[in-house]
């Protein structure tokens, strides 16, 4: 496949330039070739428009299994192939992913309704990501261990084999790109499952990588849930790593029980903002409209959906965010280069985030702001919803607990801060939190206080390469970006000598 970088206007609207970028292929490939599929496809849409853009093989049973046989056939010789030599090939993927940066970026924009522009990002995070952990292939190093006289005893850090990454469709080229990087560094060879909902930016930057990894390295199947729970459980996948909902994350766990995978798991989060009364409020209510990630219409796992806000200037900041909200957000076509807020990225999203407003009026919240799908007439054939903000929530109500992964905004008053907490960490979820206060004791105290696995202090949304990211309680298992993910993707090993 051709890795030329096609030629884009630095502005206006891209939706002409959609069709020409569009992949070749059709999403299956392992052992270093693209394969026909067996007939079975899944069509994929572009959520501004409800445009049909292709039709993408469904991997069946069979179909995983090769993939999965090619990646094992090729373990051994990558995890023997010299450290650098594999961070080597890494930084020439990331290379190849800022080349092709905005034609990745127009793709998903297409594909899964995140504004082009802000799509732009994600290609520098994956290929940061990728640069990271090349620079780490040579600290996957052991330990000597201090023994009696005449004895050797050390640790040996080696790969765990065929490694499954499953991400959804909120970052989708961002995901494919990013989470290969560690354990590819480590030495396991690699198996991905595109969103069905958003595979093509994924096929596209499979077709940007055809023959840099040697054939089996890197391998992709494309399909629904019988894909991904194929894959999961296949006997010969050492580990499954999945970024979804809890649901998924719980299906994971269940189908890696009987040959006993590894997992690795970022899964959903309900994350909680606070905002203290000594807060910088304008600070404050422009982190509140960007840490709800209304840009991605709120899909996001890290969004901080529920604001906690000091009854003392509760209707102040309230104020305040309405004004920040209004400047800075509202639906458009995702492939036009103007857009900050796109579309959601399936009918099953846009009817999720709509039932959920629809709770919140019956539960008894009041309807701050926003509250429907998008009214302009150019927006109909989309999936949009404007972005919506509910006040008076109370801890009970169905907006205050489950997950919604869309633009909806829950906001409390609080003034006891020991049942501030409670409320807080009710929830079987902690993945993020966000304080803001200008006083440091009573933001470190709030850090300690709140159950989450990600906590901002003046500050949200921003990922730091290097910073663990992960969940506590059933917001997932083990940590992202950092040098614990390349570690999750390997198992120790002790040797003792006895020594003459």
């Amino acid at each position: 496949m051709s890795t030329d970088a096609i030629v884009l206007p630095d502005s206006g609207d891209l939706s002409p330039y959609v069709k020409g970028i569009l992949p070749r292929s059709s999403g299956l490939f392992w052992a270093g070739q693209w394969q026909g599929g067996s007939g079975q496809t899944i069509p994929t849409f572009n959520p501004s428009t409800g445009e049909l853009l292709a039709e993408v093989n469904a991997a069946a049973a069979a179909e995983v299994g090769a993939a999965v046989a090619s990646a094992k056939a090729a373990f051994a010789a990558w995890a023997d192939t010299p450290p650098l030599q594999r961070g080597a090939l890494l930084r020439e993927a990331a290379r190849r992913v800022r080349q092709h940066a905005r034609e990745l970026a127009l793709l998903d924009a297409a594909n899964c309704g995140n504004p082009v522009r802000a799509m732009q990002m994600d290609a520098e995070i994956a290929a940061t990501q990728l640069d990271y952990f090349a620079g780490l292939v040579l600290e996957i190093k052991g330990e000597t261990i201090p023994t009696a006289n005449g004895a050797l005893n050390y640790t040996l850090r080696e790969p765990l084999g065929p490694v499954a990454r499953i991400f959804p469709f909120n970052h989708p080229f961002m995901f494919a790109a990013g989470k290969i990087a560690a354990p590819l560094a480590a030495g396991n060879t690699v198996v991905i499952k595109p969103p069905e909902q958003a595979p093509l930016s994924t096929i596209r930057l499979m077709e940007i990588l055809d023959g840099l990894f040697p054939p089996g390295v890197l391998n992709c199947v494309t399909g629904g849930r019988e894909t991904g729970a194929a894959l999961s459980a296949h006997p010969d996948v050492a580990a499954v790593a999945l970024i979804g909902s809890v649901g998924a994350g719980k299906a994971v766990l269940r189908s890696a029980a009987d040959t006993m995978k590894h997992t690795l798991l970022e899964l959903g989060g309900k994350n909680a903002m606070v905002i203290y009364p000594d807060a910088d409020l304008r600070s404050a209510a422009e982190g509140a409209v960007r840490g709800m990630n209304f840009t991605w219409c709120g899909q996001s796992c890290g969004s901080t959906s529920r604001l906690y806000v000091h009854r003392s200037i509760h209707d102040e900041f309230m104020q305040s965010v309405a004004r920040e909200l209004a400047q800075k957000h509202r639906p458009g076509i995702a492939t036009h280069s103007d857009t900050t807020m796109g579309a959601m990225a399936s009918r099953a999203q846009y009817e999720r985030a709509l039932h959920y407003i629809q709770a919140g009026i019956e539960d008894g919240a009041t309807l701050f702001t926003g509250g429907s799908a998008a009214r302009e007439a150019h927006l109909q054939a989309g999936l949009f919803v404007e972005p919506t903000i509910f006040t008076d929530v109370r801890p009970n109500m169905r907006i205050a607990r489950e997950e919604i992964f869309g633009p909806v905004l829950s906001v409390f008053s609080w003034e006891d801060e020991d049942q501030l907490f409670a409320d807080v960490n009710a929830i079987e979820l902690g993945l993020t939190a966000s304080v803001w206060t200008t006083s440091l004791n009573t933001g470190l105290r709030a850090a300690k206080r709140i159950q989450a696995g990600y906590l901002w202090i003046n500050e949200c949304s921003i990922h730091i390469p290097g910073a663990p990211f992960g969940g506590y309680k059933q917001s997932g298992v083990g940590r992202e970006e950092s040098k614990e993910e390349l570690l999750e993707f390997t198992q120790l090993k002790n040797v003792h000598v006895k020594l003459r």
